[in-house]
């Protein structure tokens, strides 16, 4: 949230000596002390490997407080966006500051929904993996090759190629998810449908086969949509260093559709030294669809 350096200041006193630091005051959450010339005034850092006391940016998108159960978008309380909205809603959220209108709904909505095919070359693209591959290794890999079939859209400093590319990672990526799923366990990719849901879409895909229409659980389906919308943006509570690395890379000007860019949330939590949150609700998904 927006962050507002007040006449307050925090003093800090080693052995005989003081330092006073500023206080910076955000619009939700803790006050927080700006040790940024901590170093240049006492030859010290500070050591907080968990990042359990420490801010590393400020953030006008996304507010959490996992302890106090409260995550906010733009502002806008969690369960308001899940009762009242559905996921790319929140996307729109997310990307411009405010919630849409209807009439800017229904057309981000087409713009997604009528970009969720991929180019047919990814479907060999995958045949280069093991049967046996991690899907999420696989998701890696396949999200970084997009920036082989869009040259348009990968200049990270061009505002209107990150939007683009953006748009097209929302669309794609359920795409691409479903094809690693589907390529894992054997079975032929199934298209997306415009006609679907954004939700519905990404069931259809994932358990549908060709031998037998596919019947959507409406209740899997509003189900799926909230998990979305609950991880629309992870903040940078992957891990200690998943949202400075998103940071570094940022700064760095990485081309878009970097793999590991794109999916530090996804593959973060798959390894198992962070909990293995990842491969938990993957596996947690095909057991509620079956």
């Amino acid at each position: 949230m927006d962050a507002k350096t007040d006449v307050k200041s925090a003093t800090l006193t080693v052995g005989n000596k003081n330092y006073d630091f500023p206080i910076i005051s955000g619009t939700v959450g803790p006050d927080v002390m700006d040790i940024g010339k901590l170093y240049a005034q006492t030859g010290m850092f500070t050591y907080d490997p968990g990042f359990t006391s420490t801010g590393s940016c400020q953030s006008k998108i996304t507010y959490i407080d996992g302890d106090a159960g409260i995550l906010e978008y733009r502002g806008y309380p969690i369960e308001q966006l899940a009762e009242k909205g559905d996921f790319l809603e929140t996307c729109y959220l997310l990307l411009y500051g405010e919630l849409p209108t209807a009439a800017q709904k229904k057309d981000f909505d087409q713009r997604v929904i009528h970009h969720t095919m991929v180019h047919e070359q990814m479907a060999r693209f995958f045949q280069g993996f093991r049967r046996d591959a991690h899907p999420m290794a696989v998701m890696v890999a396949s999200v970084g090759a997009l920036a082989a079939f869009y040259h348009d859209s990968t200049d990270i400093n061009d505002p209107q190629q990150r939007m683009i590319a953006s748009m097209r990672m929302i669309a794609k990526i359920p795409t691409l998810a479903a094809m690693a799923y589907k390529y894992t366990i054997g079975q032929p990719f199934v298209y997306p449908k415009n006609s679907l849901s954004f939700a519905e879409n990404f069931l259809n895909m994932c358990f549908a086969v060709p031998c037998e229409d596919y019947k959507i659980n409406p209740v899997l389906a509003d189900a799926l949509d909230k998990i979305f919308i609950l991880h629309a943006d992870h903040e940078q509570n992957a891990s200690t260093l998943d949202g400075a690395h998103r940071r570094l890379l940022g700064r760095q000007s990485v081309r878009l559709y970097r793999g590991r860019h794109c999916l530090p949330v996804g593959t973060g939590p798959w390894r198992r030294q962070r909990g293995g949150a990842g491969d938990a609700g993957r596996h947690r998904h095909g057991r509620q669809d079956s």
